[in-house]
């Protein structure tokens, strides 16, 4: 009976993020209210509150569906390339805009951030996070460009900051961009040909990965060009 309980809740909570998602992406989040949410999803008020604390922590929930996938992908490519942060992060850039176009869920999360939530009222502590989060992405990406200019990979003239923050500012305007538009840009078939075209403008010149299991670039991915390499256009 307990276990029934603790599933019945949690088919409850589930349908009441699901709901959140559509909802919010029809109306934008500061017109929706908690009660319209439960509304929506055929359950009571106290239902709601029982599961959230506030339309913020509702929100916070919803985004971790979404991002604690995302963070595993993250830490994997960081134990597959561990020699090599560059070509983790060239992948990394890659499987998220490949990821957006095959995730209906994560495009509708991702709508709400980019075009639905404004950073006031009770939901401005958003604002804290989505800062920290971006503070952590370019500080992972500048430590990776750090590296590739120590080994060689990418000319000492290349700043890891300034080249963190480019590809990182590149990646947010693609997303933006292709949410309100798909015809932007066909993420399945250039995303890598975009985030490889960034990269050999610092001067790496990225090499046709050899084909495996799942298809991306190896730890040789990136090789510093030579006096008789020449890049096509």
């Amino acid at each position: 009976m307990v276990r029934r309980t603790k599933e019945e809740a949690q088919e409850t909570r589930n349908r009441l993020l699901d709901t959140a998602e559509r909802v919010f992406n029809e109306r934008g989040v500061s017109r929706t209210s908690l009660a319209e949410i439960a509304q929506a999803a055929g359950v009571t008020r106290g239902a709601i509150y029982w599961h959230f604390k506030n339309k913020l922590d509702l929100f916070n929930a919803m985004m971790e569906r979404v991002a604690l996938p995302m963070e595993e992908v993250s830490a994997r490519f960081g134990e597959e390339y561990p020699a090599d942060p560059l070509a983790a992060i060239r992948d990394r850039a890659v499987a998220l805009l490949k990821a957006l176009a095959a995730d209906a869920q994560m495009q509708r999360v991702f709508d709400i951030m980019s075009h639905k939530c404004e950073y006031v009222d009770d939901m401005a502590p958003l604002r804290d996070r989505h800062l920290e989060c971006r503070g952590e992405c370019v500080a992972q990406m500048q430590e990776a460009f750090r590296h590739a200019v120590a080994t060689g990979r990418l000319p000492k003239t290349v700043n890891p900051r300034h080249a963190a923050i480019g590809l990182h500012a590149m990646i947010d305007g693609i997303i933006v961009n292709w949410l309100l538009d798909p015809r932007y840009l066909d993420l399945h078939r250039d995303a890598g040909k975009v985030v490889d075209g960034y990269l050999r403008g610092l001067g790496v010149v990225p090499v046709p990965p050899a084909l495996s299991g799942r298809g991306a670039a190896t730890a040789s991915s990136f090789r510093k060009p030579g006096p008789t390499t020449k890049v096509k256009h």
